[in-house]
């Protein structure tokens, strides 16, 4: 069974090495790569990888489906450059698409449970507690969808597997914030597009709910400080993308 792992990449020279390794059992590498100016390209490169250079553009899931148009594997494994794969989910991947033979039958794509590490600490509540992440499946099963917070639309039958990946989730909170701001301003720019708005209420009473519900409901706090700064960074990201929508709309109504 040929599985191609696809990983896109833009300056991941501290992490990607980990990444690589952690799918180097798979039958090819293909890294997509936001033409990085650190040693990314290189380290990928040592370790077997096909590297392609592609402008982002603002646009993951075009980012992802530029990757699959790559592959040649039967099926198809998306790991991001800061998450790795443990040999126990690999022998269960392995083990999980081979009963499913090449075939157009059975199931179509899985998706994967996430561990979060978040300052040294693995998050065991709040908001990426109950993460399903769909990046196992056939080759022409479906394709991508949405610049940010991107999905695999695949059609027919999905499954879960067990075993989870691993992510090494920002290792500082200066780089948190930097991709925060990064993608909220993409996210706003695809609500715009898309007929949503914002107002003073939605401004304020986002991201209020967002920590309420990530820090009480779903028992953050039970994190620690890792917890606290989590669900307060979510709440950032939801002010963020409701402050930008609404100056997005106000620059276009003044003009």
């Amino acid at each position: 069974m040929f599985i191609s792992a696809v990983i896109l990449t833009h300056n991941n020279e501290s992490s990607i090495q980990k990444t690589l390794e952690s799918v180097s059992w798979s039958d090819e590498i293909i890294c997509i790569d936001d033409f990085s100016t650190d040693d990314t390209v290189q380290i990928a490169k040592k370790q077997k990888a096909y590297v392609f250079q592609r402008h982002l553009n603002e646009d993951f899931a075009g980012q992802r489906n530029y990757g699959l148009e790559k592959t040649q594997g039967d099926w198809i494994l998306f790991v991001d450059s800061d998450e790795i794969v443990s040999t126990a989910l690999q022998k269960e991947i392995r083990e999980t698409i081979s009963r499913q033979g090449t075939g157009k039958e059975g199931i179509q794509g899985y998706f994967f449970k996430r561990d979060d590490m978040f300052l040294g600490k693995k998050l065991q509540n709040g908001e990426t507690k109950n993460v399903r992440l769909l990046r196992l499946g056939r080759k022409n099963s479906g394709c991508w969808n949405r610049p940010i917070h991107e999905y695999w639309d695949i059609k027919g039958k999905t499954e879960t597997l067990k075993t989870p990946l691993v992510h090494n989730a920002h290792t500082n909170v200066a780089q948190f914030i930097a991709d925060i701001n990064r993608y909220t301003s993409i996210n706003a720019q695809y609500l715009y597009k898309n007929g949503e708005r914002s107002n003073l209420f939605t401004i304020i009473a986002y991201p209020k709910v967002k920590f309420i519900q990530n820090y009480f409901l779903r028992l953050g706090f039970l994190d620690g400080t890792a917890g606290f700064i989590m669900a307060a960074m979510m709440s950032f990201h939801s002010f963020l993308t409701r402050a930008k929508l609404y100056l997005l709309t106000h620059a276009h109504n003044t003009h």
